[in-house]
């Protein structure tokens, strides 16, 4: 295989999104420093930006899977590079060519799957209401104040359906007027266009905004940041502009609002993690310390790593579907943080966070010392100790 000239076209890609990371990066090693693979094995973006640059051979390479688009090293580039577009675009290219490596091929897997079913997790299209057929939910109409969009994992996953069911009761002790799309919900496609595969975003981002459009949507209300990026950031390149509210956010509104009373004590020691298309990617910090806050008991720490400095999970940019060793998930270390500070509940809001700390809360034997909740899990524990839910 001719790997030289792909990288050429890595280069002119870049170049012809008006990329500056050939141009201005000058091998200081900040990204290298500041990227969270450094805390459990040797890895350098540096590297290859600088490989890239040159032309080097390396789409057959495992590190160019590595990176989890976390937003990390573009903050604290000194000279605005933004190495995230560089592996990207890499992987694109290796996508073209289909070259995956052994650890990596649950992308692959992925891939066929939203094609087919709109979900990378194999699971069946009919299937994707099903979590919601006990709870009275409607099917989006015009109209509605807002469509609930609850995302692949809160659809098939059975630890993040559990999300999905506290936002439905929340929603509904707010007297919000919602409904869902079931069936006719595909996924957002940001993650599998992290991980190189362009052509089944654009066709799942087409699909979603046709389906928006006919059904009038004009407020959509998300569980997963990785959701709300695609829709507030990403879908805006098919030049269309909805209206996007992260439930941390939404949740705000409904209690400034008085529509949501949190007089339920949760009596426990809670630290925040930011989940980094949540606070690097989008700037949302405040709203979801400020709904914790409101809540009577609940005595909000934080772990020294937070806000523009949280660390990754380590499920974004595809990671999510890649195999990564036990020793070297980054959610163990967040775990040892939120232990640090003497919380018994490490909170946020994002399903591939809440999935990897389970995963390593299981793995590290700290199923009794520290439990993972949704800020939305939270929220209708409050609810529920006041009796405001049905």
């Amino acid at each position: 295989m001719d790997t030289v000239s792909p990288l050429k076209e890595v280069v002119r890609e870049i170049e012809a999104a008006g990329g500056d990371a050939f141009k201005y990066c000058f091998q200081c090693g900040k990204c290298d420093v500041v990227c969270p693979w450094n805390r459990v094995r040797p890895f350098s973006i540096r590297q290859i930006v600088r490989q890239a640059t040159f032309g080097i051979p390396e789409i057959e390479l495992e590190d160019i899977w590595r990176c989890t688009t976390c937003g990390t090293c573009p903050s604290r580039c000194p000279r605005g590079v933004d190495p995230i577009q560089v592996g990207v675009s890499i992987r694109r290219i290796a996508t073209q060519y289909d070259v995956f490596p052994a650890s990596v091929r649950g992308v692959r897997s992925a891939a066929h799957s939203l094609a087919s079913d709109g979900n990378p997790l194999g699971a069946k299209r009919g299937d994707r209401g099903a979590w919601a057929s006990d709870l009275g939910v409607k099917p989006f109409a015009e109209g509605m104040e807002i469509l609930y969009y609850v995302g692949c994992y809160g659809s098939y996953d059975p630890r993040i359906q559990k999300v999905a069911v506290a936002t439905v009761e929340i929603l509904n002790a707010a007297g919000v007027d919602f409904g869902i799309l079931g069936t006719k919900e595909n996924c957002c496609g940001e993650s599998i266009r992290k991980a190189g595969n362009e052509e089944v975003f654009k066709g799942l981002a087409r699909e979603n905004i046709k389906t928006f459009i006919d059904h009038g949507v004009r407020r959509i209300l998300v569980s997963s940041p990785h959701c709300y990026h695609a829709f507030a950031n990403e879908y805006r390149e098919f030049m269309v502009n909805f209206e996007v509210v992260h439930i941390s956010q939404f949740l705000g509104e409904l209690i400034e609002e008085g529509r949501l009373e949190l007089a339920g004590a949760f009596p426990r020691k809670v630290t925040w993690h930011d989940p980094c298309y949540l606070g690097r990617h989008n700037g949302i910090y405040d709203q979801p310390r400020e709904v914790l806050k409101k809540i009577p008991g609940l005595e909000l720490v934080e772990m020294s790593e937070r806000r523009e400095t949280s660390l990754c999970c380590g499920g974004g940019g595809g990671r999510i579907w890649m195999e990564t060793p036990k020793a070297e998930r980054f959610s163990g270390i967040r775990l040892a943080q939120a232990k640090e500070v003497g919380a018994t509940v490490l909170a946020t809001s994002c399903p591939y966070c809440i999935g990897n700390f389970e995963d390593s809360r299981l793995a590290l034997g700290d199923a009794e010392k520290i439990e993972i909740k949704d800020l939305t899990e939270i929220v209708r524990a409050s609810l529920a100790a006041r009796g405001a839910t049905p």
